[in-house]
């Protein structure tokens, strides 16, 4: 190979477990699991939501503890402890394949897209497997309408789905993918 001419993509070996991005990736999923432990240790446990009940933050918003024994907005709910299981398995394989891309990626916006969403997968899976059920409690209401009850963790994933949406069309369907 000349010094002009530019490596195979398909035979260069890429990265299974630690990449370009892996330290940023690890430090923002590390502080967004561990903002989502907080606020649910200390809503469950310094406050006691579930004896003191319902706190109005603002005239539409308040925390409100709810166990979700299902995935993202209360789908699949799972009462048995087999259920429960399988949810949490499914949780770390996931976060399994999402950290080998994040360790593969070549953008600092996927790599830290990827990251909030490992770190809100590994703080919902905390909650699933110590207690059976995430522990859900920001409230949104206007009115009538209700919003979903969600936590940090959640907010974690969706904004990290987001900044990969918003780079999927920033750079084309398959640049997450790179």
């Amino acid at each position: 190979m000349t010094e002009f001419q530019q490596p195979d993509p398909a035979k260069t070996k890429r990265p299974l477990v630690w990449g370009r991005f892996s330290s940023l990736v690890l430090v923002v999923a590390l502080a967004g699991l561990v903002a989502d432990q907080a606020s649910k240790l200390w809503l469950l446990f310094g406050y006691g939501l579930g004896v003191n009940g319902p706190v109005q933050v603002l005239p539409f918003l308040e925390f409100v503890l709810v166990w979700n024994r299902g995935v993202s907005y209360g789908l699949f709910q799972q009462d048995s402890a087999a259920g429960q299981w399988v949810l949490a398995g499914l949780t770390v394989a996931i976060t399994i394949g999402m950290w080998i891309w994040s360790a593969r990626c070549q953008s600092k916006l996927v790599a830290f897209a990827l990251a909030l969403v490992i770190g809100g997968a590994i703080g919902n899976g905390i909650d699933r497997i110590i207690y059976g059920a995430v522990v859900d409690f920001v409230h949104f209401h206007i009115g009538s309408f209700s919003w979903y009850v969600f936590n940090l963790a959640d907010v974690w994933i969706v904004a990290g789905v987001a900044g990969l949406l918003y780079d999927s069309f920033r750079n084309g369907p398959n640049s997450a993918a790179k």
